[in-house]
């Protein structure tokens, strides 16, 4: 296992001494793919006498990068989408009155286009940012710390050591996703990953998506670079499977060019798309929500949440964990029939 480590150590750090190399878009990603997506859940164990069991599942709506039909939504109580201006996400919700303690099964089924989302790469985008793009009117919520995304202190520290010399919000966002990729692994042993905890990642060293992605958020943020947290899920090459888990990623503002994206974990994994996934997402995802320490609608009873991907379940006020989950996918060439379009972002 030392060995192991050692040689991927060894192959990173060659890779990292290279040249940089201008990516193209479709170099890594079809312009586009077309997929069902079925979000399933299952409650189980509702006590017995209780009075009110109330349940959101995040939404996939349309935005420019993703055109998104909800095909059906099955389940014992009618489920309506929310909505939540400060981060322009939806839901779907509904209530169950005295619900019966057997299990409770909803599904949710979409059909999604996915494109390619190119801003172009590194040298590109240092040399084409003064365009106009207007500054969005919620600019500086994406400025401002998260309960476990910091900008203070230790990370305000360690932001101003890897963006010295830097001229410019570009060069110094790519000094700090260059400085995420060669620091953090994606490692999911222990415990304590998967939070997005900026601070925790900073002594670990590891963790998974959401981790690189908080760091990278905090760096930023810390130096005035305004950024913001994606989630969604991989759709993994093929005709179809079942999707294990989330993926997540980030976007910083250039000033007169808008949002760029970042995928950090992605570009660990495999580090010949280093360059491609700054400035660039593949097709191979669909986007739920975005932001942390989250409001749903109507507002839940217990905290903010960290971030939102997997169901959110109250019973009489109090958070439910009796709730499993199963996420897949299969491709599809056209679009069938559907019931609505969801339109969002």
């Amino acid at each position: 296992m030392k060995l192991q480590h050692s040689l991927m150590l060894f192959c990173l750090s060659a890779l990292m001494a290279l040249p940089m190399v201008a990516r193209t878009p479709g170099e890594f990603s079809q312009p586009s793919r077309t997929f069902l997506f079925t979000y399933q859940v299952t409650l189980k164990d509702i006590p017995a006498g209780a009075e009110r069991l109330r349940i959101w599942l995040p939404c996939a709506v349309t935005d420019a990068n993703q055109t998104v039909f909800l095909k059906q939504v099955q389940g014992p109580v009618h489920l309506h989408v929310t909505h939540d201006p400060p981060f322009n996400n939806y839901f779907l919700f509904g209530e169950i009155r005295r619900p019966h303690p057997g299990p409770a099964e909803f599904t949710v089924e979409y059909e999604i286009t996915r494109k390619e989302y190119s801003r172009g790469g590194f040298e590109s985008l240092v040399r084409n940012h003064q365009d106009s793009v207007p500054a969005p009117r919620d600019l500086p919520r994406y400025l401002e710390p998260d309960r476990l995304v910091p900008i203070d202190g230790k990370i305000k520290a360690m932001a101003d050591e890897q963006t010295r010399d830097k001229q410019g919000t570009v060069e110094k966002a790519h000094a700090i996703y260059d400085y995420v990729f060669q620091t953090v692994r994606y490692d999911k042993s222990g415990t304590g990953w998967g939070r997005g905890d900026s601070l925790w990642v900073c002594d670990a060293h590891h963790g998974n998506c959401s981790d690189f992605h908080s760091l990278f958020i905090s760096l930023a943020r810390a130096e005035g670079i305004p950024a913001r947290f994606e989630i969604g899920f991989p759709v993994p090459s093929g005709t179809e499977g079942e999707i294990p888990g989330y993926h997540c990623w980030a976007e910083f503002f250039v000033k007169g060019l808008g949002w760029v994206p970042v995928d950090i974990s992605e570009a660990w994994k495999d580090p010949t798309k280093r360059d491609y996934f700054f400035g660039s997402l593949d097709a191979n995802r669909v986007q739920f929500t975005m932001g942390r320490d989250l409001t749903l609608q109507p507002q839940q009873q217990g905290e903010p949440l960290n971030y939102f991907i997997y169901p959110y379940v109250e019973v009489d006020g109090k958070a439910f964990s009796g709730i499993e989950k199963k996420f897949s996918f299969r491709e599809a060439t056209a679009r069938a029939k559907v019931t609505d379009h969801v339109a969002g972002r």
